[in-house]
């Protein structure tokens, strides 16, 4: 079983095996990133078995890092591990298709009948199920991440600063920083030169930032740019992306109304993949199809060029003793971020006797008897339309 298991990791997967996983991720992965990386997780690691736990959790690390979309990046990075630069390309552009086809659906009929279909009962079933989704993640990756009582410590200052709304970024540095000192002491030598380069792209962000000047009118090439920006230098959850989409869209270039931006992100939550398919739906709203195209590649391209910098870097930067040291703290803080979402979508989406049985038998299914999770978001969804008619 090891041998095989060596030889799996080992093996670069086909191009059209890929292609097929993260086409399926993106047509069934409800619930956000954290539920994203979860799926993940259950595919490439327990099902197919083409990273180890570390691995992947060093890949999380990273994304959680620089910014965009980190469930996004995850399909990258890890189809760049698996495939090569084909498979970064690959890996990313699978994922994002089916719900930019999906969002853009979903924009043709808001722009025609001005409503949105509504999908109350199918995602009350599925919420329950992606929370047994991500437990079953949190129990396999803390085996991996928790490696001494120490990162188990640091693991939960993380999660308890991050509970108090700690910034997310200030979470994951502070931790790396501290599990450094607390590991390494008298043995830190500084970074290596390549870590310092692995941080190169936050540092371009900010400068696209303050090089990025006002819109004076409607057109591709200014939603392209508003959108490229956003995807250089957002950080967080899809309630930041509103914020960033509200600056520019609705504030300084009055592209949008408030009502409108608000169904956006509805469109984004409550859409298989990933958050940032928001952009396909605004593109339409200002531009139909065109629009809907340079939107979405605006605020993606910038996810595959930090990959494609930062993800061969990776391996590199783990020989290191004090970048390993580093990275140990922050997949600790990641996990106590998967935790802490994982609570709060809990209690959202937990709220009658119904999902909660759902969500418990999940989680045994997944943890117990090994059950694909695509099936049991599948079961959900038919179950909640059925409790909520």
């Amino acid at each position: 079983m090891n041998e095989q298991r060596t030889a799996d990791l080992a093996t670069p997967r086909p191009l059209w095996e890929l292609a097929l996983l993260y086409a399926k991720l993106g047509t069934t992965a409800f619930g956000g990133p954290a539920a994203h990386i979860a799926l993940m997780e259950d595919e490439v690691i327990r099902r197919r078995h083409w990273l180890t736990h570390e691995e992947f959790l060093d890949l999380l690390g990273v994304v959680n890092l620089i910014p965009g979309p980190s469930s996004t990046e995850m399909a990258i990075q890890i189809g760049y591990r698996v495939a090569g630069w084909p498979g970064l390309l690959i890996g990313g552009t699978c994922f994002i298709l089916p719900a930019a086809l999906l969002t853009l659906v979903l924009a043709w009929i808001y722009v025609r009948y001005g409503m949105l279909p509504q999908a109350a009962g199918f995602l009350h079933g599925v919420k329950a199920v992606i929370i047994a989704v991500m437990a079953q993640a949190i129990w396999n990756l803390s085996r991996t991440a928790i490696k001494s009582r120490l990162l188990a410590g640091i693991g939960a200052l993380a999660g308890l600063a991050s509970a108090f709304g700690l910034n997310v970024l200030i979470v994951l540095f502070g931790t790396g920083l501290l599990s450094v000192a607390l590991e390494r002491g008298p043995h830190l030598r500084g970074m290596p030169s390549r870590a310092i380069a692995a941080l190169l792209p936050k540092a371009a962000a900010i400068g696209f930032v303050e090089a990025s000047g006002p819109a004076a009118t409607l057109s591709l090439a200014s939603l392209f740019t508003v959108f490229l920006k956003v995807g250089t230098v957002l950080f967080g959850s899809g309630y930041v992306l509103l914020a960033f989409l509200r600056t520019d869209l609705v504030v300084r270039l009055h592209w949008l109304s408030d009502k409108q931006l608000l169904d956006a992100i509805a469109v984004g939550q409550v859409t298989p993949g990933p958050v940032f398919s928001t952009a396909t739906f605004i593109g339409y709203l200002l531009g139909r199809v065109p629009g809907a195209v340079v939107a979405t590649v605006g605020i993606f391209l910038p996810s595959f060029i930090f990959i494609a910098v930062v993800g061969p870097l990776v391996p590199l930067l783990r020989r290191s003793p004090t970048v390993g040291a580093f990275l140990d703290g922050v997949n600790v803080a990641a996990l106590a971020l998967i935790v802490v979402v994982t609570w709060h979508l809990g209690r959202a989406s937990l709220v009658d006797v119904a999902t909660i049985v759902m969500a418990v038998l999940g989680a045994v299914a997944l943890i117990r008897f090994r059950i694909n999770s695509t099936w049991l978001i599948l079961a959900g969804a038919v179950v909640g339309s059925i409790t909520t008619r």
